[in-house]
Formats: structure tokens, C-alpha cells, sequence
């Protein structure tokens, strides 16, 4: 179950279309395939062909947290007190909906703590209200939550499933080395390499008379 905003018009319907045009399915069922592989759920199929993809059905899988929930559990052990009231049945559909939404912003918090930037996560709304979603974000952020956690010594999944984390390139110089660059003159301070203004006239010249 999720909240719902009233129906969007004008400009912020369009906008919302356009939100919802960046969601690509195939990256969909790739997340959910991810999620399958480190929880082995059974709300998701084992064989990759069998995910459904839709937007729809993304949704419907992830909005209430839980799934993401037993992520974070298997990535960050001990980090998920299941025996918090924000994973216990809700009798009122109000609580229901607000316990969701708790497990949402828990998953985000955590996230975080894989080394997932803040830019790279969403807010509560864009996987929970319907009017205000943003599924593409969702997917991106469970994208650099793989990329960030195959990445980390020790982690079990699947190696290789997403693109590999880019590595600094660490460069050490010599203590001649950095000497040497600071006597060049960079072009940006002013040099013109023994080029000057002589012999240039630059506008209409003056006549002078006798």
C-alpha cells in the first residue's frame, strides 16, 4: 500500500510524464534480478526471464520496503532490528502507510553508509506516492548501492554484476618533481613566450604635421 497525492495538471503533469518517460524497464528487472541474488526472496523470480520489468510491477515490489529492508540487512549485518514496530503488522491503514515510509528512509540512510553519495539516493516519495514517483531515481541508486557494495572486501554476491567501481589513480612525485613544476610559467600567468607588441598599431594612427 502507498500514499497518494491528488492528480497532477499543467506543467507539473508534464513534468511528472517526463519523470516517469526515464524509467527503463530492462534496468528494472536488472535491479530486481540484483536484489534476488543477494536476498533470495521469493516475491521476485530466480530466473531473470520471469521478472517483470513494468513500472507497475517495480513498484508494487518495493514500495512497501520490506525487500529493501532485507537488503540492507544481508549487506550490513546487523544494522536491522526486525523487532522494531516498524516492521510489525499495522491494523490502521494510516500506521500501515507510515511504517512503509519508514522503511523506505531506513533503506536510504543505509545506503549511505555502503558509500552511496546522498545525490545518488532518493526521497521517500518517489518510491512511495503514487503522483510523485521517480523510479529511474530508485534504480540508479540501487545501481551505485551494487556498484558501491561488489567493491567492499569480504562482499558475497554476485562479483562482476554491475560496472566496477572507478579506482584513484594515485600518483606520488619526488620532492625534485614538484620543484621542477613550480618553476614553470603556466600561460595563464601572463607569459607570451618572448612574443611582444612592437611594430603593431592597433586602431587609426594620428597624422601629425609640419
Amino acid at each position: 500500500m502507498s500514499s497518494t497525492r491528488a492528480g497532477k495538471s499543467g506543467l507539473a503533469a508534464e513534468s511528472q510524464k517526463k519523470i516517469e518517460a526515464n524509467f527503463d524497464p530492462a534496468e528494472a528487472v536488472r535491479c530486481l534480478h540484483w536484489i534476488q541474488l543477494i536476498t533470495n526472496t521469493d516475491q521476485i523470480p530466480s530466473n531473470v526471464e520471469s521478472i517483470d520489468g513494468s513500472h507497475d510491477n517495480f513498484f508494487r515490489i518495493l514500495s512497501d520496503g520490506n525487500i529493501l529492508c532485507k537488503l540492507m540487512d544481508v549487506l550490513l549485518p546487523g544494522k536491522i532490528n526486525w523487532g522494531e514496530k516498524t516492521f510489525q503488522p499495522a491494523k490502521i491503514e494510516a500506521m500501515k502507510i507510515m511504517r512503509e515510509r519508514e522503511r523506505i528512509a531506513m533503506f536510504t540512510k543505509l545506503v549511505q553508509e555502503c558509500g552511496v553519495p546522498d545525490t545518488a539516493t532518493f526521497p521517500t516519495e518517489s518510491l512511495h506516492e503514487k503522483g510523485a514517483l521517480n523510479l529511474a531515481q530508485v534504480c540508479n541508486c540501487i545501481r551505485t548501492l551494487g556498484i558501491e557494495a561488489q567493491s567492499k572486501p569480504g562482499f558475497s554476491g554476485p562479483d562482476g554484476y554491475w560496472p566496477r567501481k572507478s579506482e584513484k589513480n594515485v600518483r606520488d612525485f619526488s620532492e625534485d618533481q614538484l620543484k621542477a613544476g613550480q618553476s614553470v610559467i603556466s600561460l595563464q600567468y601572463g607569459s607570451t613566450k618572448g612574443a611582444s607588441q612592437a611594430g603593431m598599431n592597433i586602431g587609426k594612427t594620428r597624422s601629425i604635421l609640419d
